[in-house]
């Protein structure tokens, strides 16, 4: 894999009571990284689809940075069997420093966390604080009533298209990693394009 897309940041849920299926997707989306020599960035979770995309990447010789505040890691949730796990001081430490590490966001199945985190990563985007593609994992469909909500947002103008052009749905691990190479490539080739979004 060509080193424009050598790290992922992975966003999704940290629960263990979503469906089998996500986490099988998780599963192969981890396998998958460590396979094109992509490394994992994501939450420092040991639980859920969280715990099961880091074990995945780890089972498959790939590398993984956990970035996780202290007061969660003191609950005993962070995990400490990856590559690298950091303990900062609080959220907005923990998202900051995913960004900085990552050269791409893909967002699996998960609650009102990761759609924090999917909204300001891309509302940054489209204020040009970053160039970085992203993209939504739409496993079993989750994430199409999101969709849905933002497209009826750009239709009566409270969103721009360009914005929602930036987070497009895609259907396997293997669609999304190839998207997020495309798309990282693009803007590598494009960097110096300084058009508002």
């Amino acid at each position: 894999m060509a080193p424009l897309l050598s790290s992922v940041c992975v966003y999704c849920g940290s629960s263990n009571n979503g469906p089998q299926s996500h986490r099988d997707a998780a599963t192969e989306l981890g396998t998958l990284m460590a396979s094109r020599g992509i490394d994992l960035v994501y939450g420092g979770g040991r639980v859920g689809v969280m715990g099961t995309v880091a074990d995945a990447v780890m089972s498959a010789g790939g590398k993984v940075t956990g970035i996780i505040p202290d007061f969660l890691m003191r609950k005993e949730v962070g995990h400490t069997n990856i590559t690298s796990l950091e303990i900062v001081q609080n959220m907005h430490h923990r998202k900051a420093r995913m960004a900085e590490l990552s050269d791409a966001f893909l967002v699996l199945p998960g609650g009102l966390g990761t759609l924090e985190e999917f909204f300001e990563v891309l509302t940054w985007r489209f204020l040009g604080l970053h160039d970085k593609p992203i993209a939504l994992l739409n496993t079993d469909r989750y994430w199409q009533k999101l969709s849905d909500a933002l497209q009826t947002m750009a239709e009566t103008g409270y969103a721009h298209q360009q914005a929602l052009d930036f987070a497009p749905l895609v259907n396997t691990p293997e669609e999304a990693l190839d998207l997020l190479a495309e798309r990282a490539s693009a803007s590598k080739q494009f960097d110096t394009d300084n058009t508002e979004p």
